[in-house]
């Protein structure tokens, strides 16, 4: 009674913290969209590609943060017949379309900014600066809201976009003061530069990191040798082959692999698989295992390094779907009248 109580009361503290989260998600995405539209507005009246340039820097902190919201809200629809992973890939697919939309806009900013440097273009350092202030006040908010919720990495993807944005609107800044007191104009186009190659560093990493899990790739941070070397180590365990680590999301990390635990009981081999499991999500923070128990050595004893190793009965299952296929024929022929046949 007092585990399954646990249970409930860890639910529901999980419900919780992400209602807490979703909410200060959407409330971030709010003032960021407030951001986007009083910066937007400060270039078109100061014509400061700047300002503009932030503007787009901004448009990646709305990415971040719908992207963030979004796999919130997705990990609370369940698993269905067709999706049993559920709908966390949803969200990678729209970052790797929006990363790949803001490189196309880094070498935009950068074409302008070079035609900006070749032919100056008056620039009004006052907006510029009371535009940037707007985004150095609401991301300075939202930065402390975001507080003591480090642990969650949408959080944490969120509090660090916006301490980018927090920073490129503190050089819009002093890029418009050094205009208005010097009306040195090519600063606005180097300050563009600055915050355009900005937004490719932070589009290259997130479009290099869906596209890794997309291809089913080991994790960022995880070692699949580490993982291997915890596997063998547990007790019971002789060896592991065939291991496998991917990626769900950026937050799931699933694992498969095939132990050798020799001649043991049912319950016995149980107890070993679930020392397994348990070491890998404690200390690796894979929470869905599979791990298939076998009780004898693989074919070739030097299999059990190999990753990718081919067992026997994956070759049978091969040959049990090509005969599959050729059932058909075979009955077709079978089923031909005695007198075609003669």
């Amino acid at each position: 009674m007092a585990k399954a109580a646990d249970e409930i009361a860890s639910g529901q503290f999980s419900e919780h913290l992400e209602a807490v989260i979703g909410g200060r998600l959407r409330k971030a995405l709010i003032l960021t969209f407030v951001i986007l539209a009083v910066e937007l507005t400060g270039a078109v009246l100061s014509h400061s590609l700047a300002l503009f340039s932030d503007a787009g820097h901004v448009t990646t902190d709305i990415l971040a943060l719908g992207l963030a919201w979004f796999a919130v809200e997705q990990t609370k629809r369940p698993a269905d017949d067709k999706r049993s992973f559920g709908y966390h890939r949803a969200g990678i697919l729209a970052a790797t379309a929006n990363g790949a939309t803001l490189i196309v806009l880094v070498f935009v900013i950068a074409y302008e900014a070079v035609q900006r440097l070749t032919h100056t273009e008056p620039v009004q350092g006052l907006v510029v600066i009371v535009s940037a202030l707007v985004g150095v006040v609401v991301n300075g908010y939202v930065a402390f809201s975001m507080r003591g919720q480090g642990t969650n990495l949408n959080i944490r993807a969120a509090l660090l976009h916006a301490l980018g944005d927090l920073a490129a609107s503190v050089g819009v800044i002093i890029a418009g003061a050094v205009i208005l007191f010097t009306g040195w104009t090519f600063i606005d186009p180097l300050v563009s530069i600055l915050i355009a190659a900005l937004i490719g560093w932070n589009a290259l990493k997130i479009v290099t990191e869906t596209v890794n899990i997309l291809l089913e790739g080991t994790p960022r941070g995880v070692s699949s040798q580490g993982i291997a070397s915890a596997i063998r180590g547990t007790e019971g365990v002789r060896s592991m082959h065939d291991l496998h680590v991917w990626s769900i999301s950026a937050e799931n990390v699933a694992c498969s692999c095939h132990i050798v635990v020799g001649d043991q009981s049912l319950p016995e081999s149980e107890r070993v698989m679930r020392a397994v499991e348990e070491r890998l999500c404690a200390d690796f923070a894979i929470g869905h295992t599979t791990i298939q128990v076998e009780n004898c050595a693989p074919c070739h004893e030097e299999a059990e390094h190999l990753m990718h190793h081919n067992h026997p009965h994956i070759q049978l299952a091969e040959l049990a779907l090509e005969g599959r296929r050729r059932t058909p024929l075979s009955r077709r022929r079978s089923a031909r009248p005695a007198s075609i046949a003669q």
